[in-house]
């Protein structure tokens, strides 16, 4: 089987193999090779990536935002605003007429300190020399001599009030910008900007708006430094704004100039395709006669082009990578069974049928479509009806001989082999402890999509791994998520039919079988609805036990509530039945045909499992979860009789069941919550601890007659299932209050 495995997948996975040039790319020529004719020859794969590094090295398009220029606006308007209010709490300047009063004076009246004002007013006073005082002051004194030369000691008091006015309101206002600049180390407004005239601020700020209107139709690209971005403002400032006033624009421009171009995805998946379709295809051209290569030389792709053009690139089967490629075929086949073991999956032969065709399907698809896989649907498949190691495990290894053994471009298939190592872990958790896995068809659907997306961002990721214009392949990356959702569709379809052909079972087919209006469970609740209740209640030990056991509690479920369904060909015989009419085995009053009652619903419930065609994981249930018991009542019947009657034979046989006992902890437990369940049912006013006693009587009876011995349950797991079948028990019998009377 090994050696027929190996050599299947090797053969159907290492196609490249069969027609291998031996002068390939990168080899020595043995001899001097001439071209038989004339030819011109295109290079498809040079071609090729000539054109996938056009799309990539395509520049983008950028255009200006309106709303990122609006956003800016904004920002410039609220501070020049807040400037505005800053100058309105300072007053008018010049304060002054400045036929009186030049500017520069007014500047420096209203800013002195306060000891050089004092200076200017007694100086004025005494009209003292001005021996000294600086030129400002000088001048200062000077023009308001003037002033009060040839105006009235009334008018002349009026200037000073105007002139102490200016300078208390511009030392508040300083002191606020102070504090200001404690608080935001990066404030705008300084004594600079409060020293501008009303006219030159004016003009400042119509400057610094039409600067930011040029710079930002120029754009300001993402990523744009600071210290370029520095430089740039500077520039504009430089030949735009007043120059008292070029610091001031300059940090205003600085805090609100900010990216304002976007990427036109459009245009520039269209150039980028424009650059592809202009690549000229490259072609190889030679004359009859000329050397195509010489002896000892290495073959360039050109030379190849040529060789393989004129069939001198000698292809044939290249058996020596074929038998290395075979070897590596047979390692991934040793791990895939140690990985079966470590799991312990439990695989049959059909189930190794299954996975070879469902893995040989991948490279026919290759063979076929050239690109597509079928990866996300195998990975499904497999995930779905063998759980997450094996489905895993196989992607895994199959994505491996997929790259070394086709010529898949792994633009391709890495987007597919990761859509199916996803299906592959996420269909397959119901074998994960605790999990109980996907139960519905939609379930199964929704994870379809997220492999579908997940094929999609991944094809994304490969092909824009060097250039960043991820849009130019979106549309291929969209295909790529359609095909994902199609093999997931695809994988939902042919699930059913694989699920009945192999003798599948999956946690959304159990629980299609656990549906009560399943046609054979309709029968049994309309036929013999006391047994109907009896595997109600079985199910719900069986389960809660099951669990908390970590072991497949869907399965467990659906077994259990088929495995008497034999019951239905002789309801009465069985006491849940008979709903306290008299007791047919009394009338029989013959231990041994009662027996075989007892005993047939076994084989006939077997008999009605493959009619309905039951899968045979839940076929299973059915003996086994009798296992070779004892039918004890009518086994004491018949002692009596013998008693009475020695010469009528007793063979301890005749009252067992014909087995098997359970062959796995599933259905171990469905004997157990079996056996306890009618003893529980008569334990209603027990204390728990005497349920438990009684519990451990049953187990230990079952363990003792080596029932279990096959099962794989433990003397620890025994101890656990019984408290849990007590705590069911519990829920089933907790204790009401009394109602009053009416």
């Amino acid at each position: 089987m090994f050696v027929f495995v190996v050599l299947s997948l090797s053969s159907g996975l290492g196609y490249r193999f069969y027609n291998q040039p031996k002068l390939d790319v990168g080899k020595i020529a043995p001899q001097t090779l001439t071209a038989p004719s004339s030819a011109n020859v295109e290079d498809v794969k040079t071609t090729e990536e000539k054109r996938r590094e056009a799309r990539s090295g395509a520049s983008a398009v950028w255009v200006v935002d309106p709303q990122a220029n609006e956003e800016i606006h904004q920002n410039l308007q609220q501070l020049l605003a807040k400037a505005n209010q800053i100058r309105e709490k300072l007053g008018n300047f010049p304060f002054f007429k400045t036929s009186v009063l030049s500017i520069a004076t007014q500047t420096y009246l209203r800013q002195a300190p306060e000891p050089q004002w004092q200076i200017v007013l007694r100086t004025l006073d005494k009209n003292s020399n001005l021996t000294g005082l600086n030129s400002a002051q000088q001048l200062a004194v000077k023009q308001l001599r003037t002033y009060r030369q040839s105006n009235s000691s009334q008018t002349f008091s009026q200037l000073l009030k105007a002139i102490a006015q200016a300078r208390q309101r511009y030392s508040i206002t300083l002191n606020t910008l102070s504090e200001n600049a404690i608080t935001q180390p990066q404030t705008l407004y300084d004594a600079t900007f409060l020293n501008l005239s009303d006219a030159d601020w004016q003009k400042t700020q119509i400057q610094v708006r039409q600067t930011l209107d040029r710079m930002l139709a120029q754009g300001i690209y993402p990523g744009l430094s600071k210290d370029n971005l520095n430089s740039a403002i500077g520039m504009q400032v430089s030949v735009s704004v007043l120059k008292t006033a070029q610091p001031l624009a300059k940090r205003l421009l600085f805090a609100v100039i900010d990216t304002n171009l976007i990427k036109d995805i459009e245009q520039t998946k269209l150039i980028a395709e424009q650059a592809a379709q202009a690549v000229k295809p490259t072609t190889v051209s030679i004359q009859k006669g000329e050397v195509i290569v010489k002896a000892g030389e290495k073959i360039t792709q050109a030379d190849f082009v040529l060789l393989d053009h004129f069939q001198l690139s000698q292809r044939g089967i290249d058996w020596l990578h074929l038998i290395h490629f075979t070897a590596i075929v047979g390692l991934a086949v040793a791990i895939f069974r140690l990985v079966e073991r470590r799991f312990d999956a439990k695989l049959r032969g059909s189930d190794y049928i299954l996975i070879l065709l469902l893995t040989l399907s991948a490279p026919l698809l290759i063979v076929l479509t050239k690109s597509l896989t079928g990866l996300p649907a195998i990975g499904l498949l497999l995930g779905s009806f063998y759980g997450t190691a094996i489905g895993g495990t196989v992607m895994g290894l199959l994505t491996i001989l997929l790259s070394i053994g086709t010529e898949l471009s792994w633009h391709d298939l890495i987007p597919s082999a990761v859509g199916g190592i996803l299906g592959g872990l996420m269909a397959g958790q119901w074998r994960f402890p605790g999990r109980e896995g996907l139960r519905t068809r939609e379930e199964l659907a929704t994870l379809g999509i997220l492999i579908g997306l997940t094929q999609g961002v991944v094809y994304l990721l490969v092909n824009t791994a060097i250039a960043p214009l991820w849009y130019a392949v979106l549309g291929t990356a969209t295909f790529k998520s359609l095909a994902g959702l199609i093999w997931s569709i695809l994988a939902l379809g042919l699930s059913p039919y694989l699920e009945a052909l192999f003798d599948l079972v999956t946690p959304i087919r159990l629980a299609e079988l656990s549906n009560p209006n399943r046609p054979l469970l309709k029968r049994l609740a309309h036929e013999a609805p006391g047994t109907f209740q009896h595997t109600l209640f079985v199910a719900t030990l069986a389960e809660a036990a099951a669990r908390a056991l970590n072991c497949n509690v869907e399965l467990v479920r659906a077994g259990v509530l088929y495995h008497d369904i034999g019951k239905m060909h002789d309801p009465l015989g069985f006491i849940e039945n008979q709903m306290g009419d008299p007791n047919k085995h009394d009338a029989i009053n013959d231990p041994w045909k009662s027996a075989e009652i007892i005993k047939k619903h076994v084989s006939e419930g077997l008999f009605m499992a493959r009619h309905y065609k039951l899968p045979t994981a839940i076929q299973a249930f059915i003996p086994e979860h009798q296992g070779t018991i004892l039918i004890a009542y009518f086994y004491q019947q018949a002692k009596l009789q013998h008693k009475n009657n020695p010469q009528q034979l007793l063979h301890e046989s005749d009252f067992r069941y014909d087995g098997p006992i359970p062959q796995s902890k599933e259905t171990g437990i469905a004997m157990l919550a079996d056996a306890c369940e009618a003893a529980l049912r008569s334990q209603k006013d027990a204390t728990p601890e005497a349920a438990l006693i009684m519990i451990n009587k049953i187990l230990k009876a079952r363990w003792q007659d080596n029932q279990l011995v096959d099962s794989g349950l433990t003397r620890e797991e025994m101890s656990q299932i019984a408290h849990i079948f007590v705590q069911v028990w519990q829920q089933f019998h907790h204790q009401r209050i009394a109602y009053p009377k009416l």
